[in-house]
């Protein structure tokens, strides 16, 4: 699958069955479902996870939180758009 096609997926009422818990949760983020994204990936304990989960709260707009989660992550909190970093994680898990 590409990036591409990923994003039209989100056209759809579902995701695929065969996505992952990562790609699900960003799959409800393009589809305005913050709470359904947050809620698949913040059990998850693992650098991907908390990658996803900074980047929701950065959307939320609580840096505090996105900073701490970025940390856990292993990353920064990026300067690019929320766009920007939504793609680029989605390229990232596909």
């Amino acid at each position: 699958m590409t990036a591409a096609i990923f994003k039209l997926s989100t056209n759809l009422n579902e995701p695929s069955p065969d996505m992952s818990a990562y790609l699900q949760a960003l799959w409800y983020d393009a589809k305005g479902n913050w709470e359904k994204a947050h809620t698949l990936i913040q059990d998850i304990e693992d650098k991907n996870a908390a990658w996803i989960h900074a980047y929701l709260h950065r959307k939320e707009g609580d840096n505090w939180n996105a900073d701490y989660w970025y940390r856990r992550a292993g990353k920064s909190r990026p300067v690019v758009d929320l766009d920007t970093e939504w793609a680029t994680i989605v390229s990232a898990f596909l």
